[in-house]
This record gives C-alpha cells, sequence and structure tokens, in this order.
C-alpha cells in the first residue's frame, strides 16, 4: 500500500514530465504502469522500465524498441530524466528508487503521469468499488461505435484494444479512476460514473466517511451538469451522491434483458451506467443500447476461456465477496443446470481479515469451492490468516469445500474432479488468471497417451550403473510402445536448475527411477519428486531414506525378530575399536559393494574404516557371515526366487558385482528347501518392516538352516549383471515384462488409469 506520509514526502503537486529524455518506469508490467508506457511510446517517447518477473507484456514492450529490465538495480535510471512509480513499489527499499533519489531525478506517482496524459481531454471517469472495468471498457467501445474515437485506459486489457490502452484522437477520454490512496485526485474529470461503494482500502482510508469523502471531493471536482452519474441500486452510491448538488442515478436498463453478450445481471447494470453517461454526452439511447449489448467486456471479467470434454471454464478477476457473489450468479443464470465448481484464490492478508465471514456465505453459492493459498501481492503473511479459515467457514455451512494450498497443483487437481456438463471459474486477483487456460490443458492432457520418464545417472557414485539400468529401461520400455523420456538428476544443476519439464501440462505422468546410490537410495530424489507432485516407481521417502542407513535399517530389522550380523558404527574421528576378524567394513550409507573392504587382518582394519569414510560420515564394522551369500527379490505382493550368489574372486565386491561374468549368479539357489522357505519370509517380513513399496531386493548369508540379513535394497539395479532381472528371468518374466511390470504396479497404486 502507498501511505500518506509517502504520498506527501516522495510525490509533490503538480508534477511535470519533462518534455525530452527518458522515462523509467518501476514496476513497468502492472496492469496500470503498462498502460501509461504503451502511451508515450505510441507519442514518441524514449521509455525503459524494470520488474521482478518477465511476462508476456514484458516482451511486447522489448518489440516497440522498449528497453526492459528482469530485477531492480540502481544502474537501470543512469540517464533517465524521470522515473515513475507505481503504488505496489515499495520506496524504502528499492535501489532503483534510491539512486533516481540520489541523482536528483523528478519522482512522477502513476496516477500523476495518468492526469498529465489526459491533459486536454474531456475525461469521463469510472470509479466504485466493483466493476469499474468492465463499466469503463463499455462505455469505451460506445464511444467507439459513435465515432467519437476515444482514449480508454481501462484497468483490464479489453478485447480490440491495445491491451488496456485505445489510442484514440477524439475529444474524449474514457479511463478508471482507482479510489485506493487517493490516487484519482490526479485527474480532472468532466463526468464521473460511480459504479458502487463499499468500505474497501480501509488500510489507507482508516474510515467509511474518510472513504466516501475523499470519492465526494472527487466527483466535485467534476465540471459537467450533472458531475456524476451513479447506481441508484447501491446503498453506498446513494449515500455518497447525497453530498453531491448535481447527479443523476441509473438502474438496470430493461432494453439490455437477455441481449448482452457478456453475462451476468451486475454486468447488466455496469452496461446500464455506461449508456446513462453515452446519452448525457449526446450519443442517442438506442445506439448506446446496442453498442452496450454487442460489447466484449474486459479479459479476466467473467471471460468464458474455452470448453474441453464438455467442460466449460471461465477466468473472472472477482475477489471481493459482493463481485464472488454477482459473478456466481451471473454463472447460474447462464448454465442452469450445470455442476458449478469455483476456484478461488484470496487476494492479501488484510482484505481475507478483513472481509472473511463474507467470502463463505459468496462462494457457498457453487457447488463445490476450491480454495487455494492468498496471493500476497505487496503484503507480509498476517498471524492467524489462512486461506484454510474461509474452508472452515464453508465446511461448518455444509457447503461442499476443497482446499489445495499448492497453487502449481491446481490445474490437475481441478481436472481431475471436473466431469463432462461442469462449469468452472477461476476467480482472484492473483495469478490465479493463468489458471483457466492451465485446466483446459489437463483436461486435454487426460486423452494423451501415457508419459514415462526414466531417470537415471545423478551424482552417486554408482552413476554409471544407473546410466546403464536406465538405458535398458529406455529401450525396453519403448520397444512395448511407451511413450519414454530420459532425466538426469545431474544435469539440472548444471541447466541452472530448470525444472520446466517436470511440472505443467508438459510433466511425466509416472518416473520410473533407475538411480543408484547416494541421492537416489536414500529418498532424496523421492522427496524431490513428493515436492513436485509427481508419481514414482518404488518406495517413498521414509522407506528409501531408512534402508540407506544400514544400522537404522539393522535396529528396525532386529526389533522385527529379524536376524542381523552384529555390529558398531564408527564415526570420523572415533577411536578404532577391537573388532574381531573376520569382518566387513563398509560405509554407513552407500550402495552396497561402495566402499566396502573386507578385512581378516586386525591391522588393517583402520585403513578399512578410513577408506568407508571417504564415502559417509559413518563407517559401520560388522561381523562376516560366513555361508552362501543369496539375495531374494520382492516385486509387488510376489517373493521371486531366490538367487544364489558366487563372486569368481570370492569376494562380492563392486567389481565382482558390476562386471560381466564377475559373478555367478545361480537360479533357483542351492540351498535347503527350509532356507529356502525361511529366506522368502524374511524378505516379505523386512519389505513390509521397513515401509518398502513395488520393489526391494533383501540380501542374506545362509549357512545351513541359519539365515542373516545383510541389507535392504529398495532401487534394484536393472543391468546385465543385476539380480532382480536374473531371478525374475527364472520364471519367466522377460526384462521388458518385468520393467512393465514395476511400472504398472506403481501406476495401480497411484491410480493412474492412461494407455501407453
Amino acid at each position: 500500500m502507498r501511505l500518506r506520509s509517502e504520498v506527501d514526502e516522495w510525490f509533490g503537486q503538480g508534477a511535470k514530465l519533462p518534455s525530452e529524455g527518458r522515462i523509467h518506469f518501476v514496476g513497468i508490467g502492472g496492469a496500470g504502469m503498462s498502460a501509461l508506457a504503451r502511451i508515450l511510446l505510441t507519442r514518441g517517447r524514449e521509455v525503459t522500465g524494470s520488474d521482478i518477473a518477465e511476462s508476456a507484456s514484458l516482451n511486447l514492450f522489448r518489440e516497440r524498441g522498449a528497453k526492459v529490465f528482469i530485477g531492480h538495480s540502481a544502474e537501470n535510471v543512469d540517464g533517465a530524466a524521470a522515473v515513475v512509480v507505481s503504488d505496489a513499489i515499495k520506496l524504502s527499499d528499492n535501489s532503483e528508487i534510491a539512486a533516481a533519489r540520489e541523482k536528483g531525478l523528478t519522482f512522477i506517482r502513476r496516477s500523476q503521469l495518468l492526469g498529465i496524459l489526459l491533459e486536454g481531454y474531456r475525461v469521463l471517469a469510472v470509479t466504485g468499488s466493483h466493476g469499474k472495468s468492465t463499466t469503463s471498457a463499455i462505455l469505451a467501445q460506445i464511444l467507439v461505435d459513435a465515432g467519437m474515437d476515444p482514449l480508454a485506459i481501462i484497468g483490464a486489457d479489453v478485447p480490440g484494444f491495445d491491451g488496456n490502452v485505445r489510442h484514440g484522437r477524439g475529444d474524449f477520454a474514457v479511463v478508471e479512476a482507482c479510489e485506493a490512496y487517493d490516487s484519482f485526485h490526479d485527474l480532472k474529470p468532466e463526468m464521473v460514473l460511480l459504479t458502487n461503494l463499499e468500505p474497501e482500502h480501509l488500510d489507507y482510508h482508516i474510515t467509511w466517511e474518510n472513504l466516501r469523502g475523499s470519492v465526494v471531493k472527487f466527483i466535485n471536482s467534476a465540471t459537467a451538469t450533472p458531475k456524476l452519474i451513479f447506481c441508484g441500486a447501491d446503498k453506498g452510491a446513494n449515500e455518497t451522491a447525497s453530498f453531491i448538488r448535481d447527479s443523476k442515478a441509473y438502474a438496470s436498463n430493461p432494453a439490455l434483458n437477455g441481449e448482452m453478450h457478456i453475462i451476468g445481471k451486475h454486468n447488466a447494470l455496469n452496461a446500464s451506467g455506461a449508456i446513462a453517461v453515452a446519452e448525457e454526452i449526446g450519443i442517442p439511447a438506442s445506439r448506446a443500447i446496442a453498442a452496450a449489448a454487442s460489447a466484449r467486456g474486459c479479459v479476466r471479467r467473467l471471460e468464458r476461456i474455452g470448453e474441453a470434454n464438455g467442460i466449460t471454464v471461465y477466468d473472472d478477476y472477482a475477489h471481493h465477496p459482493t463481485e464472488i457473489d454477482a459473478s456466481l450468479e451471473a454463472i447460474r443464470g447462464a448454465h442452469h443446470n450445470n455442476r458449478i465448481i469455483a476456484v478461488f484464490q484470496p487476494h492479501l492478508y488484510s482484505r481475507t481479515r478483513d472481509q472473511l465471514d463474507e467470502f463463505a456465505p459468496a462462494l457457498s453459492a457453487a457447488d463445490i469451492a476450491v480454495i487455494t493459498d492468498i496471493y500476497p501481492a505487496r503484503e507480509r503473511p498476517i498471524p492467524g490468516i489462512s486461506s484454510a479459515l474461509i474452508v472452515e467457514r464453508l465446511e461448518n455451512m455444509g457447503a461442499q469445500s476443497i482446499y489445495i494450498s499448492s497453487r502449481h497443483l491446481l490445474p490437475r487437481s481441478i481436472a481431475a474432479i471436473a466431469k463432462p456438463g461442469d462449469v468452472i471459474v477461476g476467480m482472484g486477483a492473483g495469478n490465479i488468471d493463468s489458471l483457466a487456460p492451465e485446466v483446459l490443458q489437463e483436461i486435454n492432457r487426460a486423452d494423451d497417451p501415457l508419459r514415462v520418464a526414466v531417470w537415471s545417472g545423478g551424482d552417486s557414485a554408482e552413476r554409471e550403473v544407473s546410466i546403464l539400468s536406465g538405458d535398458r529401461v529406455v529401450s525396453v520400455l519403448r520397444s512395448r510402445g511407451y511413450q519414454v523420456e530420459t532425466f538426469d538428476p545431474a544435469e539440472l544443476l548444471l541447466n541452472r536448475g530448470d525444472v520446466s519439464n517436470l511440472k505443467g501440462p508438459g510433466r511425466p505422468d509416472i518416473v520410473f527411477l533407475a538411480l543408484h546410490g547416494t541421492g537416489a537410495e536414500d529418498g532424496a530424489t523421492q522427496g524431490f519428486l513428493e515436492l513436485l507432485h509427481l508419481p514414482y516407481t518404488g518406495s517413498g521417502v521414509l522407506a528409501s531414506a531408512l534402508t540407506m542407513d544400514k544400522a537404522e535399517t539393522k535396529r528396525r530389522l532386529n526389533a522385527k525378530g529379524l536376524p542381523t550380523p552384529k555390529g558398531v558404527e564408527i564415526l570420523r574421528g572415533d577411536e578404532i575399536p577391537d573388532f574381531p576378524v573376520p569382518c566387513v567394513v563398509k560405509p554407513n550409507a552407500q550402495g552396497s559393494t561402495i566402499g566396502l573392504t573386507f578385512v581378516t587382518d586386525p591391522g588393517k582394519l583402520g585403513a578399512a574404516v578410513k577408506r568407508a569414510l571417504k564415502y559417509d560420515e559413518v563407517a559401520l564394522i560388522e561381523e562376516m557371515a560366513q555361508g552362501v551369500e543369496i539375495s531374494v527379490p520382492v516385486l509387488g505382493d510376489e517373493v521371486l526366487p531366490v538367487v544364489e550368489i558366487r563372486p569368481k574372486s570370492g569376494i562380492y565386491d563392486f567389481e565382482s558385482k558390476y562386471t560381466p561374468d564377475g559373478a555367478e549368479e545361480i537360479v533357483p539357489a542351492r540351498i535347503s528347501d527350509n532356507a529356502t522357505r525361511t529366506a522368502k519370509e524374511y524378505a516379505k517380513l523386512a519389505h513390509e518392516a521397513l515401509g518398502a513399496r513395488d520393489l526391494s531386493r533383501t540380501d542374506m548369508i545362509v549357512n545351513g538352516d541359519e539365515i542373516v540379513i545383510l541389507e535392504v535394497n529398495t532401487l534394484p539395479g536393472l543391468t546385465q549383471t543385476s539380480l532382480l532381472p536374473n531371478s525374475a528371468a527364472s520364471i519367466g518374466i522377460s526384462y521388458g515384462a518385468l520393467c512393465e511390470r514395476i511400472l504398472t504396479i506403481a501406476m495401480r497404486r497411484y491410480g493412474i488409469e492412461k494407455k501407453k
């Protein structure tokens, strides 16, 4: 908000636009600022500007020769003759403002520049709490139809205009005059149209009386007779008009009933006000009515964006309870028998707080009200104020409501609940404006083939193994008709964190994880995917992290009565314990053979620990279990055949594990039937105890009928030497069928019904 003290200190009365030199806009991308910048460009002035993020409007400025900076920097104002400042810009901590002040540049408030650009025009100003943009747009379109060629400056884009500006050469200018922060006092109106007035912007005006007084002062500055055309159906407008000597009331024009292009009784009332003003300046009523009926209104004012699969989608700027109520009434009137889904993004913490009890009754007019988090704009959070409070009030009313806190999840969530015949309307003044096209994309996306992204590579010590796994998975899934793309998480940092292909309509439907080692098996990748809300194969964050931590896995398994080798954890800097040999030393949280050392000489224990600590903060020393090494995969609810591992070197290390012919893998394992049953039972119990899902592989040592569990892997390898594929192949599950089964198990868990 703009404080009164700031207006007095920074923006003096009678600001002048330098006759030459560059004009710099701080916050050029806003609706109000962009309009004035376009006018100056059209008039041949040099314009530059800055904003915090790229947008389509900024690219249009560049196409017209304006230089636009992303981000605020002191250098941006170098060489400028004047600086135009939006009321949304904080004056106290903006580097461009500070630099401009130090250079002694002229500061011009956005509303002051508007007043300057309107000099010489007969200004028809539209003000009020609601409906200003639509009413201004209709009035401008009436004047255009009448051949008056007006200049028009509207608060929203208008079809057929240059965005929210019409560069007319006639005598009249139609302008939306905002009552917030007294900015409309920089205008000199000939006539004022007041649509309505409610207590709003009280963070600035403090009281209703102050707000009303400010509007009265503005109206009294008008030069025409009457000074004011006001809505007789609105209490606040009537009260304001009682302080104006020359005023006329208008009512909804019956000639518009059922004839307007834009829907809603409130828009018929807005159009009636525009017609009343048009008549006052000499336009015949019949012509004004015809033009108003055909007017297309504004972008984002109950704008019908499109239809997909029998679902109609609107976009609306309504962010005040009165506006929400009017818009939902209009949609209900146009779609009598359809289910209405209103998706509302509250705007500003202060407005949510002040109108909290009014939002739920207004939104309850929808069949389903979906609420997302508050769009803060210029504000910081207010303790205790949340969108969830609106949902709570809707629930107390018995209204059907859904709370989706994440804005980026809205399109897919709304598309998921929508049915043919539904009407969806996105409502709010924040970044909800992109929801409607996004929802349409999501609805259409449902008919696309299944998109699978195979993730492999990563930055662990097992990167190369993962790449080999990923290559095989990609090949077989493509051969089976799947639409497959690849992704290497390690590239994310090299590409400056670009995740554009992981969200929105271009995202994969499911991620097939072919990653190994740290950053993958430890839950980190799974956590990232959860943050992106992308479905994926394999275990979740907690189970992945748990199984990667070998010591914690042992504790969890022991608590379930499952045997593991005795061992001890060593932290960096700890003394090496007197541990009996032979033993095994390994990093506590790495892939199963990374940094692994088999120790038979007590004098080499320290070196083995030192080696393990190169890969992790914790080393694990375990007794070396003697016997036959086996591995037991679990796929879905099925325990696959036991694999016996016979490394040719006698030691099952990294080289034996991943080098072709490095180890002999025998399926089924040559162990007793009793040991086989026990091993399978242990594998299933370990899978469940650790919360694994979809697939796992439990490595064990068998000595007679005695079995101990070495570790559990939730992302088993899928290379040509890997144990899981070999186990599956022994019962007729080909490599391609195995990958497809892993994929479909995860799809069922997520409820994904798409076809390849």
